[in-house]
């Protein structure tokens, strides 16, 4: 959730409707302004819907009434902070359609949602701080400026004048973003500081729980709040929940709340401090633990190895552990029971392939091709084609090795890399369609690199790798029009072409292997559906 900046409450404009301004009096414009004055505080007790015919209706949401603990009042906090920003949103669309009636009636509503956010907030909330206080009063002060500002612009009629008061009102918005970020800033660390203690200090399993599950939720709401997290000591209590035996039930909840907040610097850093390595380790390799807990485990290990995190690559602690893990996390991919668990082990495994060469000759020693080469002939637990990319980039990660090519064929693995260049997405998911692109894209470098062996590429030209590798190139719909597919595929295609020349038909050759890559790569990309 973001809260702060103008550039937040920027966004496309929703349709205009023609609206009709008629002169009213200033007991009849009060009565108008009272309705929207007094709806949220309506809609939280009716737990209704208003009935409107403008044409952002369809945002309104309904208010429950606050749940006794805190993760229930924290996602109440949470909900009408984000109804508030959607609010701010609407005033500056309908500020720049100089819809002013509107933008007065919006402004008296976010007033009314501000004002009732802080009083629930106090009402459930001991020990306050100062810098709270302040930022409440703050924000309270800007939000009755806004509204004055906009009722004025209602009895304006000069242009010149509406154009000035515009400007005041931006001015005036940003203020009041900018104290509303701040204090659900203040505010989320305060209660994040009340979580963490609450799991310090307690040894009742269900006070744990619901700190942990309320910590967990608060992860979702994006990087600042792992951040908050990680600052206020939620790392350290959260390790030491899994540090304890008594609380071996919590383990799972505890450790994916850890994956959470390990996609920030602060929570890896926190991490190293308490040598949290070493306990994801022992958790790992200790037979008696859970799959589901083990599982999680594996979930931290791929978060904190992710090669898209620059700042994990000064983990120490890691490289004194890897072996352990990578044996435990190959022993979880072989005899996991389910999809999700064999994606959370090779998806470890892929990162860690990354994090540090060394991990590719382990796998080779642990008999890890044949492992995975056989989950992916499992449909129990290699069942969608994330969990295949996870494969292949082990896979082709592995194939940079001279060793790897006579693994992969003695276990089979150059039908199951053919197999995966027809990958296809079962829904048009953009998730699932750019998982299934690279996988396209992974198993055509990995025959690229392992038909420098020519038994390989034998065994894939008797497979009819080239004609599948000559439709990906010619067909864009085959690769949903993917330029990493297409180039992948042209680089096999020529590397099997000197092995198999007799393979293509002349114009194959002509266009596809003959011409330098990158003419060959434009011509590819211009091709109509009709060409094939």
């Amino acid at each position: 959730m973001a809260f702060h900046g103008d550039n937040h409450y920027s966004s496309t404009p929703l349709p205009v409707q023609r609206m009709h301004l008629i002169q009213v009096d200033s007991v009849q414009r009060w009565m108008e302004d009272l309705k929207w004055m007094t709806e949220c505080e309506c809609m939280c007790i009716l737990q209704s819907k208003p009935i409107s015919i403008e044409d952002d209706a369809q945002s309104e949401l309904i208010l429950s009434s606050s749940q006794p603990g805190t993760r229930d009042s924290l996602q109440t906090l949470l909900r009408k902070a984000w109804i508030i920003s959607m609010e701010l949103t609407k005033i500056v669309q309908k500020l720049e359609k100089n819809r002013w009636q509107r933008v007065h009636s919006i402004t008296l509503k976010a007033n009314g949602h501000v004002c009732s956010m802080i009083n629930e907030y106090n009402a459930f909330t001991r020990n306050q701080s100062e810098e709270m206080h302040q930022f409440q009063k703050l924000l309270t002060e800007k939000c009755s400026e806004l509204t004055g500002i906009t009722e004025r612009c209602l009895y304006l009629e000069d242009e010149q004048m509406l154009t000035s008061m515009k400007s005041c009102i931006n001015e005036t918005l940003n203020s009041v973003g900018y104290y509303f970020g701040e204090l659900i800033e203040v505010v989320l660390t305060h209660e994040i500081k009340n979580l963490v203690r609450q799991i310090n200090s307690s040894d009742n399993i269900d006070s744990i729980e619901a700190a942990t599950g309320s910590l967990f939720s608060l992860t979702q709401e994006g990087p600042r709040m792992c951040h908050i997290i990680a600052q206020e000591g939620g790392v350290i209590a959260l390790f030491k929940i899994c540090r304890q035996d008594c609380f071996r039930c919590l383990y799972p909840q505890a450790l994916r709340t850890l994956a959470s907040v390990c996609c920030v610097e602060e929570g890896i850093h926190q991490l190293e401090k308490v040598d949290g390595i070493l306990c994801l380790a022992d958790i790992l390799t200790d037979r008696s633990h859970s799959e589901a807990t083990r599982a999680e485990a594996a979930a931290v290990i791929a978060q904190i190895t992710s090669p898209h995190l620059t700042f994990s690559q000064h983990l120490s602690s890691f490289l004194e552990n890897m072996e352990e893990i990578v044996t435990a996390l190959v022993k979880l991919c072989e005899e996991s029971s389910s999809g999700e668990v064999c994606l959370l082990a090779s998806a470890a495994l892929a990162n860690i392939t990354f994090f540090d060469t060394m991990a590719c000759e382990m796998l080779l020693q642990l008999n890890a091709v044949k492992i995975l080469l056989a989950a992916c002939s499992d449909v129990q637990r290699v069942d969608t084609p994330y969990s295949r990319d996870q494969i292949i980039t082990i896979l082709a990660n592995l194939s940079v090795l001279d060793q790897s090519a006579s693994e992969i064929i003695q276990e089979n693995g150059v039908h199951v890399l053919v197999e995966m260049l027809f990958e296809k997405p079962s829904s048009r998911s953009p998730g699932e369609v750019a998982a299934c692109e690279r996988v396209q894209q992974k198993s055509a470098v990995t025959l690229a690199r392992l038909s420098r062996d020519p038994e390989v590429a034998h065994a894939a030209i008797k497979l009819s790798c080239i004609p599948r590798l000559i439709e990906l190139c010619r067909s864009p719909a085959e690769r949903n029009n993917s330029d990493s597919v297409l180039v992948a595929c042209l680089a096999a295609l020529r590397r099997l072409a000197v092995m198999c020349p007799d393979g293509l038909e002349e114009s194959d050759f002509q266009q596809l292997v003959k011409p330098r890559l990158v003419d060959s790569f434009l011509l590819c990309t211009n091709m109509e559906e009709s060409f094939v």
